[in-house]
């Protein structure tokens, strides 16, 4: 029998989420400085560099950045509200026969 997630409840999902928004506003403030801090290096370090390369490096680090911190964020809220507890793994219900 499959358990119910604690996600399933509104009240616990709209913490969840609201929780989700606040480390996605936060990580957004460590990116914008990383690459900021990042692109001020680029500039200071090396002699005539295309604004393209500026461009391609901003974006390379704040996707990356923002994908990770978003993936790592949806683990640790699946793991913190207990939602990874309610799924059934078992494998005793699947029949595994070999048709040769």
């Amino acid at each position: 029998m499959v358990k119910p997630s604690p996600l399933d409840d509104p009240v616990n999902a709209a913490h969840a989420w609201a929780h989700f928004r606040k480390i996605m506003r936060l990580m957004l403030g460590i990116t914008v400085a990383v690459v900021v801090i990042a692109l001020a290096i680029i500039y200071n370090q090396v002699e005539d560099v295309s604004p393209h390369f500026f461009i391609a490096t901003a974006l390379g680090i704040g996707f990356s950045m923002l994908l990770m911190s978003a993936l790592m964020g949806l683990v640790f809220m699946s793991s913190g509200t207990g939602h990874d507890e309610s799924v059934d793994n078992s494998l005793d219900d699947l029949d595994f026969r070999n048709d040769d």
